[in-house]
């Protein structure tokens, strides 16, 4: 007999959601991402709209082809070190070299100081 504790309950559906965000963040049609992981339009609808769990196999490319960190979503109750957002924006920062980097401290460095209360 089979003892173990199946009683999981996770809300997949915000996961989902972050997929269908970053689909769209990048311009890409859920008929293109189909071709792209061999599954069917509507299964991707579904894991994007009705929080329906995919398999482990197509979690796991979905994520990294999005670069999605699913930590916040897997453990809501604590502080995500980074943000999918976050991680993103890394991701984009590595593309780019210490000149461009410059001008984006120089930017940040800005909206830091913008946030400061005025004397």
């Amino acid at each position: 007999m089979d003892e173990r504790n199946n009683d999981f309950d996770f809300d997949f559906t915000p996961i989902g959601q972050a997929i269908k965000k970053a689909r769209k963040a990048k311009g890409m049609t859920r008929e293109q991402l189909a071709r792209i992981v061999g599954y069917n339009p509507r299964h991707l609808q579904a894991i994007e709209n009705e929080g329906q769990y995919p398999s482990i196999e197509l979690f796991f490319q979905l994520i990294m082809i999005f670069d999605i960190s699913v930590d916040e979503y897997i453990h809501s109750d604590k502080t995500a070190v980074k943000s999918s957002v976050r991680r993103h924006l890394d991701t984009l920062l590595d593309r780019l070299n210490d000149k461009e980097l410059s001008v984006i401290e120089a930017t940040v460095n800005g909206l830091c100081k913008a946030k400061e209360p005025e004397e």
